[in-house]
């Protein structure tokens, strides 16, 4: 049985005193280095996201030397682009009421209890720097009629704070930050390598002192020696194969770090996003996202009855169900995206659902564009519009989209103390690839807010903190640690290419993610995990002897790539579940079917799952071991959550 009792191996750094000034404080208790001495030190930043990217580039307008790699071809291509909404911010510009504790507030309580006050609160402060640091970068954020920065509404929120650049907004941040980190890459400050995988990470006398990567080109392995390490990698939503995410996004690099001493914390803590295109078919390789703003004008329902396959214009009013608004009148349409996803789960399972498969339902604007005009809407929304009419081939002016939940976003990850800091000193993980705001559901338009957080101003200053208190010597890339590291990542390579199997590795990374969809997905229970866990085990032992890997090693193989994220989504996967069956609770996107209100809403046990579970790997064949983060709520009421 768990319970919430620390372990002595999980030290938080969470600072002491009054939680307003607590970030405040503990940067000015943190060590610096002089200006002149900070170009004596080599920093590795894996990924050029938003939080990679605008760490490298803040790290090195710091004056340190900064070596980036990413796996696209540049860092414009980061799945950072694909965010849509908008990001939150506390300037209250609307006059709405809005201020950094109610941020704070609405995030703590969006998460379900599951997040650390002290990140959370550190998060709402900093959320008002960025939208300044973003605009004097030029991100063109909307604006009102008069020339003020425009605001919208997000789920979970009963105030207007995010800022938006029509739908695109994702995009336009990391434009800006890409324009940061490429100043210095004029400057000679910043080294960029292009397609190149992270494939493992050096551990010298316990502490992280470079990494390993392969050439996507050329499969040529480089060693890679810095002072210290940080991964910006993003998050593992294509463990479920069908997922909103870029089809390179991957846990790779945060498993390999995980091999290496770094803990994995939460990883049953997977989102659901409401608001995306339903699936079609099988031959489908990953879905589409609608952005939640969508759900500030559009109004969610479906059929009063069973069965009703009439075309949504001739459902009279009368025998329509805008179930959101009836459920949840104080938020409507604009619940939180975990309560939405399992209300849409719930009505196609009593055989309500809309479309050829009866697995999606109905977001109608027919309403706004009668209030506003079709021409005010489009100006909102024009290019989500489209990108769904090209998808579809149906116009979401004249009829409702229709739309169903899908993995979009992880808010597990490897878990980090107050200064993003993991369990192996000297590695540094932020944005998605860390565990540490969202709790176990993140509310939208947080995770832009959070990668900047992270990268402009907590990584450089904690960062600096670790070169300053700790004796770095310079290690060569001869090392043995690194010779170690290189060799067994070759011998994984090797080993997928000398399999020769019958199956793709297509076929099964598709099998993984129907096995996590099923079980591990927006409903899980004990039986299916019981079962699930002996199935996924099973299926790794297929993949390693079955799996064909075509062509060599020693050029451009995507077939090859794709092997090893699933091999590492393989043995992810079972870790995932694992911890989805030990958390006996229902909080946020952890929906456990056995622990539900009478009304159908997530059932918490705060006695005994009041905390963080950090996994730490014990080697090969052995089980993870199991270490608990107690959470405190001193400045939130710990209460039952409720939207309605």
């Amino acid at each position: 049985m768990s319970s919430n009792h620390a372990s002595p191996m999980l030290d938080s750094k969470i600072p002491s005193g009054n939680l307003k000034d607590a970030w405040t404080n503990h940067k000015f208790n943190l060590p610096l280095i002089n200006p002149a001495n900070r170009r004596k030190f080599k920093i590795l930043v894996v990924g050029t996201g938003l939080a990679g990217s605008s760490a490298a580039a803040t790290l090195a307008e710091m004056g340190y030397e900064v070596q980036t790699f990413c796996i696209q071809d540049s860092p414009r291509r980061a799945h950072s682009i694909a965010a849509q909404g908008g990001i939150n911010a506390a300037k209250n510009y609307k006059g709405d009421g809005d201020s950094v504790h109610r941020l704070f507030y609405d995030t703590v309580k969006g998460g379900d209890y599951r997040a650390r006050e002290h990140n959370v609160h550190r998060l709402a402060e900093v959320s008002v720097d960025i939208i300044d640091q973003c605009v004097a970068q030029g991100v063109p954020f909307a604006r009102e009629y008069g020339g003020l920065l425009d605001t919208r509404s997000f789920g979970g929120a009963q105030v207007s704070r995010t800022f938006y650049a029509r739908g695109q907004t994702g995009q336009q941040l990391l434009l800006g930050a890409y324009s940061a980190l490429m100043r210095q890459v004029s400057a000679g400050k910043v080294h960029v390598k292009t397609r190149c995988e992270m494939v493992d990470v050096v551990n010298v006398d316990g502490v992280a002192r470079g990494i390993i990567t392969r050439d996507l080109v050329t499969g040529a392995f480089e060693r890679h020696s810095g002072d210290a390490v940080l991964l910006c990698t993003g998050g593992y939503g294509n463990a479920f194969y069908l997922s909103t995410n870029a089809k390179t996004c991957n846990v790779t690099a945060a498993w390999r770090a995980h091999k290496r001493g770094a803990f994995f914390a939460n990883p049953c803590y997977t989102q659901i996003h409401p608001t995306c295109i339903p699936v079609s078919g099988d031959y489908q390789s990953k879905l589409t996202l609608m952005s939640e703003s969508l759900r500030n004008d559009g109004r969610v329902w479906v059929p009063e009855t069973k069965g009703d396959k009439r075309l949504p214009s001739t459902i009279p009013e009368s025998e329509r169900d805008y179930y959101l608004e009836r459920r949840y009148p104080s938020f409507g349409n604009l619940v939180p995206r975990d309560v939405a996803s399992r209300n849409a789960k719930s009505v196609c399972d009593e055989g309500r659902g809309v479309g050829p498969t009866g697995l999606s339902v109905y977001l109608d604007f027919a309403d706004a564009i009668a209030r506003d005009g079709r021409s005010t809407i489009e100006a909102r929304y024009g290019n989500l519009f489209q990108m769904y009419q090209r998808i579809t081939g149906e116009d979401p002016y004249s009829e409702p989209m229709r739309i169903f939940p899908a993995v979009h976003y992880t808010m597990g990850g490897l878990w980090v103390d107050y200064n993003l800091e993991s369990t192996l000193p000297g590695l540094f993980v932020l944005g998605e690839a860390n565990f540490s705001d969202h709790g176990s559901n993140r509310l939208g338009a947080s995770a832009l807010m959070q990668g900047l957080a992270d990268g402009y101003y907590v990584a450089p200053a904690t960062v600096t903190a670790h070169l300053a208190g700790r004796k770095l010597e310079r290690i060569p890339t001869s090392h043995d640690a690194f010779g170690e590291a290189e060799a067994s990542s070759r011998a994984r390579f090797d080993k997928l290419l000398n399999v020769n199997g019958s199956r793709s590795v297509d076929q099964m990374h598709r099998a993984l993610g129907q096995l996590n969809w099923d079980n591990c997905g927006m409903a899980r229970t004990k039986e299916g995990l019981e079962k699930a866990l002996k199935q996924v085990v099973q299926l790794r032992e297929e993949f390693w002897g079955d799996v064909k890997v075509l062509g060599d090693g020693r050029s451009l193989n995507q077939a090859l790539e794709h092997a090893g994220r699933v091999a590492d989504f393989m043995e992810f996967s079972e870790l995932m579940m694992r911890d989805a069956l030990v958390r006996e609770e229902s909080c946020g996107g952890h929906f456990r079917e056995e622990h539900q209100t009478e009304d159908g809403e997530a059932k918490r046990d705060d006695d005994k799952f009041c905390h963080v579970t950090a996994w730490e790997h014990k080697g090969k064949d052995q089980p993870h071991q199991q270490h608990n983060e107690a959470l405190s709520f001193e400045n939130v009421k710990l209460t039952t959550r409720s939207y309605k």
